[in-house]
């Protein structure tokens, strides 16, 4: 004889857009999307205890099982309650609790730390909760202030990843004031900082068990975003940690690597390309640039041994450095996350003989990279340009006329998507070389200034006299649109904000004052003293 099924229609698993159907019976529960594969089960004897509560999809079954997770099922009516309420009763022998929810509004309150879940609650009544699994990292933003950063549970193959649709929450800060007694000592910290470990502990974004590391490479300098860091490598995610921050960052995560020597001769620049990018604040870091000192050596000793290097990661590791650092860590990186290193292109030298040009995007300067299958701009902001998605490259100021007498040119790479990158100052020594680059990769080239002159020669050409005022004033429009000022009008690469940086960034760097303070402002005020002084009124 078969058992009893009961069934709900149009049911919510967790976060899931899709709906699907509820079955419960005494052996268990399972839901089933209704389009495509999506299966969850849960045994009888894995049922801990039942709430049913208010949701933002109509009621909410809430099933807390014996290993501590806690399972959602959004959608239900209000009249379900009574059918519900039986059936759990009579296949599983729970009772299902009500639970009523706090809908005042107010954003003060109390937390506190239950079943994997942050709390928060008004008057006793809760008001959200913040599953602890998917808090990616906190820190203290201020004296009295806790930031957390939200995103989904690292792990491969976790169901729940592909439900992230549309808009999400990424974000949450708590402003916790006073001080609280630290146990066992009479001195008082203040409880944004028992708040901050709390979290840290709870969510286990703080310190790994011990022995756990593979190696530690302390005092790192990255210049994007701009401090000093120590990278903590374990088997499968890295900590980035600082004065102020202490990121989580899964291998997966990290989608490009680049091993690149900077044109000074003396610095190696290791570049991490990350989707998602890092986040502090509103800023957003797809790309992480860390320097070397080219000479620079470490002696590393690694924490796995033999049979784990054969074995796990194909020999590729040795158990002990002794060489250069940049060496040690592009090697681990390459080993741990399973991606190429970029290296330079062997197709391009600089009129230096360097790998690299010297040039400035808006106003940062930095150096562009013409890569085997890209160009690379950094430190700031970084800027990955493919070679697949460039339309063309337009050359401003190279020609005759008057801007021969310019030093410089500017270059404007023209994309497919419609989005422009300029980068200005290039050295007039560097267009041969890189122009036969671009040749070399079959990319479409032209020049500005050639436009320029056709136009010129056209429209002033009637006539060599210039007693018309008319033809004078014609004349006079033409020479002002050929100018140097080609790229100054209103790019569309103003419009790119992803891998851009705003002045917000500047509250988290945490060695402002090693920044090289460039930020285009001194131009405003060289403007605003030019203007004439205004007349007192009498």
């Amino acid at each position: 004889m078969s058992e009893k099924v009961n069934q709900f229609d149009d049911i919510y698993l967790g976060l899931a857009p899709e709906l699907g159907l509820l079955r419960l019976a005494q052996s268990g529960l399972g839901w089933k999307a209704r389009k495509g594969d999506g299966l969850f089960t849960v045994r009888d004897a894995d049922l801990k205890r039942t709430t049913w509560l208010r949701a933002a999809r109509n009621f909410q079954l809430r099933i807390q099982l014996r290993d501590g997770r806690i399972v959602k099922f959004d959608g239900f009516q209000r009249e379900d309650y009574e059918k519900l309420k039986d059936i759990i009763k009579t296949n599983y022998g729970l009772q299902l609790e009500t639970k009523e929810m706090s809908v005042k509004g107010w954003n003060w309150g109390e937390t506190d730390f239950s079943s994997g879940n942050l709390m928060f609650s008004v008057q006793d009544k809760d008001m959200f909760e913040i599953p602890l699994n998917e808090v990616t990292n906190t820190s203290l933003t201020a004296k009295h202030e806790v930031m957390i950063e939200l995103g989904g549970p690292d792990g491969e193959g976790n169901a729940k990843d592909r439900y992230r649709k549309g808009d999400q929450l990424v974000e949450m800060r708590f402003y916790v004031p006073g001080t609280k007694a630290q146990e066992g000592e009479g001195e008082e910290e203040s409880a944004a900082n028992v708040f901050y470990n709390l979290i840290k502990n709870e969510a286990d974004i703080g310190d790994a068990a011990p022995g756990d590391g593979i190696v530690l490479f302390s005092d790192t300098l990255c210049l994007t975003p701009r401090g000093r860091y120590d990278i903590d490598m374990f088997p499968t995610f890295l900590r980035l940690r600082g004065k102020t921050t202490d990121y989580k960052i899964a291998y997966t995560s990290i989608m490009k690597l680049f091993l690149l020597p900077k044109p000074d001769d003396l610095h190696v620049l290791f570049v991490i390309g990350l989707d998602p990018p890092l986040r502090q604040g509103q800023t957003r870091y797809p790309f992480l640039v860390f320097q070397f000192v080219r000479e620079e050596e470490t002696d590393v000793t690694l924490n796995l041994d033999k049979e784990t290097i054969a074995e796990k990661y194909d020999g590729k590791l040795e158990q002990k450095y002794e060489t250069r650092t940049y060496e040690v860590v592009s090697t681990l990186f390459k080993a741990l996350t399973g991606r190429r290193v970029a290296i330079p292109s062997e197709s391009f030298k600089s009129y230096h003989n360097q790998f690299a040009i010297k040039c400035s995007m808006k106003a940062n300067e930095g150096f562009i990279y013409p890569l085997d299958k890209s160009f690379l701009f950094i430190p700031k902001p970084p800027t990955f340009i493919p070679h697949s998605e460039i339309g063309s490259v337009t050359f401003s100021r190279v020609g005759g006329g008057a801007s021969s007498a310019s030093r410089t040119f500017d270059l404007k790479f023209n994309m497919k998507s419609g989005v422009d990158y300029s980068f200005s100052s290039i050295n007039r020594e560097e267009y041969a070389n890189l122009n036969e680059f671009l040749q070399i990769k079959k990319i479409k080239t032209k020049s500005m200034d050639e436009e320029s002159t056709g136009r010129y020669v056209d429209m002033v050409d009637e006539s060599d006299s210039d007693e018309d005022s008319g033809k004078r004033k014609r004349k006079t429009i033409v020479q002002d649109f050929g100018g140097d000022d080609d790229d100054g009008d209103s790019s569309p690469d103003e419009d790119f904000v992803a891998e851009s940086e705003s002045d917000v960034a500047e509250e988290f760097d945490e060695n402002v004052s090693d920044s090289d303070g460039s930020g285009g402002s001194g131009d405003d005020n060289d403007n605003n003293d030019d203007r004439p002084a205004k007349k007192s009124k009498k």
